[in-house]
C-alpha cells in the first residue's frame, strides 16, 4: 500500500463498504461484520496483500476501531433494565453451568489438538455476544420470560468473559492482566461515581443545551477523552485496550447514556472506525494456513460446535432449546482474542482465523433459533 495517507484512507473506506453490501443481499442474512472481516482477508495477507496491517498508522487507526467497538458493546449490556433484575439468579446460575461445560470441552479440544489453549477455549465458548443477539432479539419481536431470562445470561456471559479474556489468552501474565484490569475497573468505578453525582446538576442541563444549540458535541468529546485516556492507561499497564472500551462502555450504560451521544459515537464508529478495524483484523489473519493445515479448520469447527453444544446445557434448567442456541452467539469475545492473538504473538499462525471460523458457525446458529423462537412465538 506504500506510505499511509488520504489514498489508504479512501481505499480502506471503499474495502469497508463490502459489509453493508454483502447484507443488503436478500435472505443471505450476511452480518454486517462478516464481510468486512472476508474484505479484509481478500486484500491482507491471505489475499493480494494490498494493505500493509504493520503500518503503525494502520495499527493506531484500528485500536482506536478496536477500543470504539468495545465501547460500543459495553454500552449495549442492559445494566439499567430493572424488568431483567429477578431473572439475574437463574442467568448467572445457568452461566455457571455453561462455564463447567466450556471448561470440560475446551480441556478436551485444547488436548486434542495440542495447542494449550484450554482456558482460552472455555473462555470463548462461555461467551455471549450482547452486540449480535440483542439486536437479533429487538428486530424479530422476541418477547416473554423466557426471552428476557436469556437476555440477563446473555449479558452476564459477555461481561464475564470479556474480563477474563485477557487472564485466559496469556496465563502466564495473569497476575500483570488482573492488576492492570483491576486499575481499569478501578477508574470506572470512579468516573461512574462522578458521573452519577453530577447528572442532575442544573450546570450539566446548561452544558447539554449549549453544547446541542451550537452543535459543539461536547459529550462526544469528552467521551472520547475518557476512552482514550483508560486506552492510554490499558497499554500502560500491558493489558488489551479492550478492558478500557468495555468498561467505558458500561458506566455510560449504567449512567444513562443520552440520544445524542449514543448516535454520535454510532456514527463515528460504525461509519468509518469499526469497519476499518474488522478491515485490518481481516487482512492480518493467516487464513491461507486453514487450507495449508486442515487441522485449523476442525479447530474453528469443534470450537463452534462445543459453544452451542456448551449452551446447550441450559436445557437442564428448563431453558427452551432455541434459547439456548440463541445464547451461543459468538462475535466481540472471539474477535477480541484473534485480535489480541495477533498482536501478540500469542496464538500459532492460522490459529486466530480459526477463532473466528468458530464465531460465524454460532453466527449461522444464532440465525437459524432466532428463526425458529420467532416462529414458535407466532404460533404460540
Amino acid at each position: 500500500m506504500g506510505e499511509f495517507g488520504f489514498h489508504a484512507l479512501a481505499l480502506l473506506a471503499v474495502i469497508g463498504l463490502a459489509g453493508p453490501l454483502l447484507a443488503a443481499v436478500p435472505r443471505l442474512g450476511i452480518p454486517v461484520i462478516v464481510g468486512e472481516l472476508v474484505a479484509g482477508i481478500v486484500v491482507g495477507r491471505t489475499g493480494f496483500g494490498i494493505v500493509d496491517t504493520d503500518d503503525p498508522t494502520f495499527t493506531l487507526l484500528g485500536d482506536i476501531g478496536f477500543a470504539l467497538v468495545m465501547f460500543l458493546v459495553g454500552s449495549h449490556v442492559p445494566v439499567r433494565d430493572t424488568s431483567l433484575r429477578g431473572d439475574i439468579p437463574k442467568a448467572l446460575l445457568r452461566v455457571v453451568l455453561i462455564g463447567a461445560f466450556a471448561a470440560a470441552l475446551g480441556g478436551v479440544i485444547a488436548h486434542v489438538f495440542g495447542t494449550g489453549h484450554a482456558p482460552l477455549y472455555a473462555v470463548l465458548m462461555v461467551s455471549s455476544s450482547a452486540a449480535l443477539a440483542l439486536p437479533i432479539i429487538e428486530s424479530l419481536g422476541l418477547s416473554g420470560p423466557s426471552v428476557l431470562s436469556v437476555t440477563a445470561q446473555i449479558a452476564i456471559a459477555d461481561a464475564v468473559s470479556i474480563v477474563l479474556l485477557p487472564l485466559a489468552i496469556n496465563p502466564s501474565a495473569a497476575p500483570r492482566a488482573a492488576l492492570g484490569g483491576l486499575s481499569i475497573a478501578g477508574c470506572a468505578v470512579a468516573l461512574y461515581a462522578v458521573l452519577r453525582s453530577v447528572r442532575n446538576r442544573a450546570w450539566l442541563t446548561r452544558l447539554h443545551e449549549y453544547s446541542g444549540r451550537n452543535n459543539l458535541a461536547l459529550e462526544l468529546r469528552i467521551s472520547l477523552i475518557a476512552l482514550f485516556g483508560m486506552a492510554a492507561l490499558a497499554k500502560s499497564m500491558h493489558v488489551s485496550i479492550m478492558l478500557a472500551g468495555f468498561a467505558l462502555g458500561l458506566v455510560l450504560a449504567a449512567v444513562g447514556e443520552p440520544r445524542r451521544l449514543a448516535g454520535q459515537l454510532f456514527g463515528i464508529t460504525e461509519g468509518f472506525f469499526a469497519p476499518l478495524f474488522f478491515v485490518w483484523l481481516g487482512a492480518s489473519l493467516q487464513v491461507r494456513e486453514l487450507g495449508q493445515n486442515p487441522t485449523y479448520i476442525l479447530l474453528g469447527l469443534a470450537l463452534g460446535a462445543g459453544a452451542i453444544a456448551a449452551h446447550s446445557a441450559g436445557r437442564l434448567l428448563g431453558q427452551p432449546l432455541s434459547m439456548t442456541v440463541l445464547a451461543s452467539a459468538q462475535l466481540g469475545v472471539p474477535v477480541a482474542a484473534a485480535t489480541l492473538g495477533t498482536q501478540m504473538h500469542l496464538l500459532s499462525p492460522g490459529e486466530p482465523a480459526a477463532l473466528i471460523l468458530g464465531a460465524l458457525l454460532t453466527v449461522a446458529a444464532t440465525t437459524a433459533a432466532g428463526a425458529v423462537a420467532k416462529g414458535q412465538q407466532s404460533r404460540a
